[in-house]
């Protein structure tokens, strides 16, 4: 937690709300913070709350009005933030197309693997003189994954657990070739926004899960329209209610404990030498790495 930020404003657990999740409801004794970051600033004010007795922090990931692209989120400074408020869990809600008959609309998804087919997005916070290599077999936390899928069926939904997310550069949606060479990788849902999230969430040491809420068939699909934003729209505003009350199961049962990778990621990890990581690096990786320079 960083100074300046009292423990009032600690949170033990992040939410990164995805398109059609923009406010959280239900939240008492909530503060909004602005947050600066080494990475400039989150995707919007964090919001730090009570739900259902526990401290989350919220972040829009496409900011108010859904004004950021795909590819504009500020990955970085978000999941900085939340670290930088003690978060040591973050879930996130994000819309994706099926890649297969049998995954349908309304259904939701809790990955348990990714392809990356971004291109440009900083992914991570390492670099510019240090080197680090975190293990990524397991890009989501089984652990919180399993507790998100138990949640999600809580409450009624069709949830498939486990599946390979595609994630894409977009902001424009797939070409039917696309589509079907997806298909044919065995990937099972297509989004936009996973990557690089897990990928520096595992750099923070964070637990990451996402609850991916099935919009469309992306345009693979014979008889069905291709995916637009109409259609998304439409899904999703069906699809809030449901996740919302997801995130209020999830809430309100016992987390599970750390036994994961996430805890320890970086042990190992860096490459550099010590003594020849420049200071003003190990300044800025305080707060991610500290005791692991050193410092």
């Amino acid at each position: 937690m960083l100074p300046g930020i009292g423990p009032m404003n600690n949170a033990e657990m992040g939410l990164i709300g995805g398109t059609g999740l923009y406010a959280l409801a239900g939240l008492e004794d909530r503060a909004t913070l602005e947050i600066d970051t080494p990475y400039g600033a989150p995707s919007g004010p964090v919001v730090v709350g009570i739900l259902r007795g526990r401290r989350i922090a919220f972040i829009p990931r496409h900011g108010s009005g859904h004004r950021i692209s795909p590819a504009e989120v500020p990955a970085r400074a978000n999941i900085w933030a939340l670290k930088s408020l003690g978060v040591t869990r973050v879930v996130s809600l994000s819309a994706v197309g099926s890649l297969r008959e049998d995954i349908r609309p309304l259904d939701f998804i809790v990955p348990d693997q990714l392809i990356d087919r971004t291109g440009g997005r900083p992914s991570t916070f390492f670099g510019d003189g240090v080197v680090a290599h975190v293990p990524f077999a397991e890009p989501f936390c089984p652990l919180l994954s399993k507790a998100l899928g138990d949640a999600i069926e809580s409450v009624g939904a069709t949830v498939v657990r486990g599946g390979t997310y595609l994630a894409m550069e977009g902001p424009a949606f797939s070409t039917r070739a696309e589509s079907e060479l997806y298909r044919s990788w065995q990937a099972d849902v297509i989004g936009m926004t996973a990557l690089p999230e897990a990928k520096l969430a595992r750099e923070a040491e964070l637990c990451y899960a996402t609850m991916g809420a099935v919009t469309d068939y992306d345009c693979w699909h014979e008889t069905e329209e291709a995916v637009n934003v109409e259609t998304v729209v439409r899904n999703l505003r069906r699809n809030v209610d449901t996740a919302q009350s997801a995130i209020d199961a999830l809430i309100s049962s016992p987390l599970p404990d750390r036994h994961c990778i996430c805890a320890n990621a970086l042990k190992g990890a860096i490459m550099t030498s010590l003594d020849a990581i420049p200071a003003r690096r190990k300044g800025e990786l305080e707060l991610l790495a500290g005791k692991y320079l050193g410092r």
